[in-house]
């Protein structure tokens, strides 16, 4: 079966959906709190098709988490510099310290999907690219990080109509680039990528989940269960925190509200 040919799933309903996920997201604040308090070191790639969910899934992941904890890192494309360097380098320098989590908006990978299909690199950097990655991972996982890669599997007509929704969405049209709807000429080449991309870095150290991601409601809750039940985390204890008796004034006067610029009460023009 190919992304093309996925299964519509029904539509998981709003509220069960919003139940879940708000306790899942709970869960996850616990495991920031693991991460944080072990010197755990997460590293969690998000890649597949455009429309196809990643975005709304990271930011679901993201929402209640400690930013100084938890990052996302969504590079630009590189630098002439950049270029010149080993292709790993400029994603080495954005990993983990002890103590965080690190959410990757799609990653190296962008050399076996868009370089690839779009000729930015060379078949050469290509070939070394597939020898190296699963060697490179290795490695990140050797030295204690933990790996986990999603691809979010879409069939080219929900993702051409997700395209459409954001080129009518004003809200939306941020979203869309000629690169992305190239990606509809170029649905079967992208198969093929990835496919390949498949065969020589899903590996059994560092498999790739596969998340269905026809209806993104279920695509967020099965990434994010998931997730949770992968990393070896345990509940912390919460910190017994108490707030101190306010002491009494010192005779203490606050200056004029007329000495400083205020911003104008908008709020009061919508009633």
């Amino acid at each position: 079966m190919t992304e093309t040919d996925l299964p519509r799933p029904q539509k998981l309903a709003r509220k069960p959906y919003e139940r879940e996920l708000l306790r899942l997201q709970g869960e996850l604040v616990q495991m920031q709190e693991w991460v944080r308090g072990s010197g755990a070191r997460l590293v969690v790639v998000f890649e597949g098709r455009d429309a196809a969910g990643k975005g709304g899934a990271i930011k679901r992941v993201a929402e209640y988490l400690n930013p100084r904890i938890c990052r996302i890192v969504a590079l630009p494309a590189p630098t002439e510099r950049q270029r010149t360097q080993w292709y790993f380098q400029r994603y080495v320098e954005h990993l983990p310290a002890a103590g965080e989590i690190v959410l990757l908006d799609r990653s190296w990978y962008n050399r076996a999907g868009v370089e690839r299909v779009m000729g930015f690199c060379t078949p050469q950097e290509y070939k070394r690219f597939l020898r190296q990655c699963p060697i490179f991972e290795e490695l990140l996982i050797e030295d204690g990080i933990e790996l986990r890669k999603y691809w979010f599997s879409v069939s080219d007509a929900e993702q051409e109509r997700r395209f459409r929704d954001r080129m009518s969405d004003p809200m939306k049209q941020w979203k869309l680039s000629p690169m992305d709807l190239e990606s509809i000429s170029r649905w079967e080449d992208y198969s093929r990528a990835k496919d390949e991309m498949f065969v020589h870095t899903d590996t059994r150290a560092s498999p790739w989940l596969v998340v269905e991601a026809e209806d993104k409601r279920r695509a967020r809750i099965n990434m994010i269960a998931h997730l949770l039940a992968s990393v070896p985390w345990q509940p912390s204890p919460g910190l017994e925190l108490t707030i101190p008796k306010r002491p009494s004034g010192q005779g203490y006067r606050r200056p004029p509200r007329e000495m400083f610029t205020a911003v104008p009460d908008h709020a009061a023009t919508l009633t």
